[in-house]
Parts: C-alpha cells; sequence; structure tokens
C-alpha cells in the first residue's frame, strides 16, 4: 500500500479512490475470518466489565477509592468516541454488553420469535430515547461520582441486550435498540473505515449465505448479510460473513472521512433525530459545567435539579434543531431527483458533533486522569502507587477545546463546501452558502463559550 496514496484518501485529495485492507494486509482478513482471537478479546472486555459491575456495587463507595469511575467514563467512553473516527462501528464487533445473551442462547435459554413490524419500524425513536435516557441520568444524578450508580447504569443496559437476545434470534438489540450502536453508528459517518461488499460480485450470489448462515455456521447477527451494507449505521464490523462468503466480496476499505457524509446528504431518521440531540446535549453538559449554573444546582436538591437538567435539555435541543432548520432554509436545496427529501445541515453538523462530544470525554479524561492510579492505590492497598501522581496545566482545557472545536468549524465549512461545488453545483448560491457556513460559525462558537465558561 502506498503511504502517499492513503494520506491522499484520508485528506480528502482522492474522494473517489479507496484501499481494499484486507487485500493489502491478508493477516487482517484472516483475524476476522478466523475469530478466534475476535473471541478472546471479547472474553477479555467480559471480565473488565464483570469487574467493573462488581467492584461497583460491592466495592468502596468514595469516589476516590474507587478506579471503576475512571476506567467507566474516563477510559471507556472517550475510547468508543475516538473509535467513529478510526474504525467506524468496529467497538460493537467486540462489545461486552451481548456476551450474556450469546451465552443464554448457546444453552438453550431463548424462545427465538419473529421480529415484530414495530421494531423493524420504530427501532432507531426507540434507540434514540434511550440514549437520551442514559445522558439524562449521566448528567442529571451525578451518577459519574457514584460507583454504584455507573455500575447498576451498565447492568440495565446489559439486562437489555439479554432479554433481548433470549427472546429474538441473534443480536437483536444491537440492531433495533442499542443506544450505544446508534450513537456510534451516526458518529461512523465519519470514520476513515467501511466495511463493504463488491455488489458485482454479490449479483451472483444464490444462497446469500453471509446473511442466512451455512450449515452450523451461523449468518450476520445483526440480520444484514454483506450485500445489504451500504452505510456505516448498522454494520457491526463483526467479520461473521468472510468466511460465509464464497464469491470473497467482503471488503474493509480504508476512504475519505467526508465520502458518506456526501452520499447520505442527512436522508436517515436516525442521523436526523441523534445529532439534534446528542449536539444539544453537548451544549448543555458544557454549561453545566459552568460555575454560575453550578452554584445554582447546589441550592436545589434532587428532584429539582434533575427537572432543571431536563429542562435545559430540551431547550439545547431545540436550539440546534432550530440551527438546522433554519440552515436548511439558508441552503435551499432539501430535495433530491433520485431519493427524495434530505436534511442538508445533518452532514454538515456531524464533524461537530463528533467533535463536541469527543472533547466533552477528554475534559474528564484528561481531568481525572492525575488521580487515577492513586485511586487503584487506595482502592487496593498499594502504597507505591499513591504518589504516582501529577498536575494537568489549567489552560490545557481551553486550548484543546478551542483546537478541537476550531477543527470541528473547519471540517463543518468543507462538507459545505463539498455539497455547494460538486453534489449541488449550480443550486446553491454564493450568498446561501455564506449564510450557512456563517451559522456554523454561530454553533462553533457556541460551544466555545459554554465550553472555556465565558
Amino acid at each position: 500500500m502506498s503511504f502517499k496514496r492513503a494520506l491522499k484518501i484520508v485528506f480528502d485529495r482522492t474522494p473517489d479512490d479507496t484501499i481494499d485492507l484486507f487485500e493489502v494486509f491478508p493477516g487482517l482478513k484472516r483475524f476476522f475470518e478466523r475469530r478466534r482471537l475476535h473471541a478472546v478479546l471479547r472474553t477479555v472486555g467480559d471480565l473488565v466489565f464483570a469487574f467493573i459491575i462488581i467492584e461497583g456495587l460491592f466495592g468502596p463507595q468514595d469516589p476516590k477509592r474507587n478506579c471503576i469511575l475512571y476506567l467507566s467514563w474516563g477510559l471507556w467512553w472517550p475510547t468508543i468516541v475516538l473509535t467513529w473516527f478510526f474504525v467506524g462501528r468496529m467497538w460493537c464487533g467486540f462489545c461486552p454488553f451481548p456476551g450474556v445473551g450469546r451465552l443464554a442462547q448457546a444453552i438453550g435459554l431463548k424462545l427465538d420469535l419473529p421480529i415484530p413490524y414495530f421494531l423493524h419500524r420504530n427501532g432507531p425513536y426507540l434507540s434514540v430515547i434511550l440514549l437520551c435516557i442514559i445522558l439524562w441520568v449521566e448528567e442529571s444524578t451525578g451518577i459519574k461520582e457514584s460507583p454504584r450508580g455507573t455500575a447498576l447504569l451498565i447492568m440495565a443496559i446489559l439486562m437489555g441486550a439479554t432479554i433481548m437476545a433470549m427472546l429474538f434470534p441473534k443480536q437483536a438489540w444491537c440492531r433495533y435498540l442499542c443506544p450505544m450502536g446508534r450513537l456510534i453508528g451516526v458518529g461512523s459517518t465519519l470514520s476513515i473505515l467501511e466495511f463493504r461488499p463488491d455488489f458485482e460480485k454479490c449479483k451472483t450470489c444464490r444462497t446469500f449465505a453471509c446473511k442466512r448462515g451455512l450449515g452450523d455456521r451461523k449468518g450476520c447477527p445483526v440480520y444484514l448479510g454483506a450485500f445489504n451494507v451500504r452505510n456505516n449505521l448498522d454494520c457491526l464490523i463483526c467479520g461473521h460473513c468472510l468466511s460465509l462468503c464464497e464469491k470473497d466480496s467482503p471488503r474493509l476499505n480504508l476512504r475519505s472521512p467526508f465520502k458518506e457524509l456526501l452520499l447520505n446528504k442527512g436522508r436517515f431518521i436516525t442521523c436526523s433525530y441523534i445529532i439534534p440531540f446528542l449536539m444539544g446535549s453537548q451544549l448543555v453538559r458544557f454549561y453545566e459545567d459552568s460555575p454560575w449554573l453550578l452554584d445554582c444546582l447546589k441550592d436545589l436538591s434532587g428532584f429539582k435539579a434533575m427537572l432543571v437538567y431536563s429542562e435545559l435539555l430540551v431547550v439545547g435541543f431545540f436550539y440546534v434543531y432550530f440551527i438546522i432548520r433554519i440552515g436548511a432554509r439558508f441552503f435551499g436545496v432539501t430535495e433530491d431527483e433520485l431519493f427524495g427529501k434530505f436534511s442538508p445541515m445533518v452532514p454538515i453538523l456531524v464533524p461537530m458533533a463528533f467533535a463536541g462530544e469527543l472533547a466533552y470525554r477528554l475534559d474528564y479524561a484528561v481531568g481525572h486522569a492525575p488521580d487515577f492510579l492513586p485511586t487503584i492505590g487506595r482502592q487496593f492497598s498499594i502504597d507505591s502507587l499513591l504518589s504516582l501522581t501529577f498536575q494537568v496545566p489549567p489552560l490545557t482545557f481551553p486550548i484543546m477545546n478551542i483546537f478541537i472545536m476550531t477543527s470541528a468549524v473547519a471540517a463543518c465549512n468543507y462538507v459545505l463546501y463539498r455539497l455547494v461545488k460538486e453534489e449541488f453545483e449550480g443550486m446553491v448560491s454564493t450568498v446561501r452558502a455564506f449564510l450557512v457556513s456563517f451559522l456554523i460559525v454561530i454553533t462553533g462558537l457556541s460551544y466555545v463559550v459554554f465550553m472555556v465558561h465565558i
């Protein structure tokens, strides 16, 4: 593989070009095909989750004496957000949440009911609602300072995945209801990797084993099959289909991170709902850390504080929703002859949604990193770890956040430029494009104001 060619693809210098990493690195393809190491990594994840749950429930409840808080909120969450860009939804192929459900299915604790039409139709809405609940619980209840609360939240998601596995075949939770998977899928539209079939080869297939399975080998765990994968929203990049495909169709492509944004153009319901809620919640989460609001919330307790946060979430959602609607008005084109209506501001704002979540999670990760090893020392009485700490310069956070959001504003404007100059050439005037760009800048400034608490 030419390193220079790879850089050109990633930096969108050759946007239509891709590199099949399975072809360049045969060992990578064997890793996905054989799945033995895959299973080992999944088992490691299961053990880490088991440790987090046990220590969260029965370990010290003092945040200064329990490391599972940083493992969950400081390492796990930021790592997931980073995977959106680098490996797409591949995290879901190793996710520990379906583990108990797979075990239940293996020992026969299952009903194998057909997937109801209600889930097919309403899965995106339900998963967005569940995501809303998780973010609401995270911020309004102080769960990030509660080991037991963190463990209970993880157990609630684990229980949902397990119940779904006992009711329906394969991984219905991952396909239809998982709020994390839905969020990762939307973030993965910005990924530099894509799992895609060779559609010309799929046309000659008659068995569709990648979806149906073959003999005692199960097909796609989320009811897709390689031939159905056209975006990064649902495919787990788990590799099930590789050993089943007789046509050698599946590809793992290195691509431009903007490719799918420009191709999809905000057509999908999932993106249309996730992006305004995610961005609105990010603004509220940053605002919640402002000294003014912190002082205000200290005077409130329990239900009242949760009610204030709920109201702020609603305001944040409608603020971003208004930006998306007014941006669409400025853009002036909201329908295409080929695929119908679309929301141009959704793909434009995806980089900012990714950046906002990354900045928020990194704030926690960097801010609490100095006390991670001492916390382990206090928890397990390892005195040698108590002194292994350091200081994070206060300017680190505003500099980091401003850099991230400035990059996001530039990326959003680049997506706008590509839409105006290529996808809808001659259909969007310079004045309209300028108005959308101005709206992007205003949105970015909103983040910066709340981030640095101006």
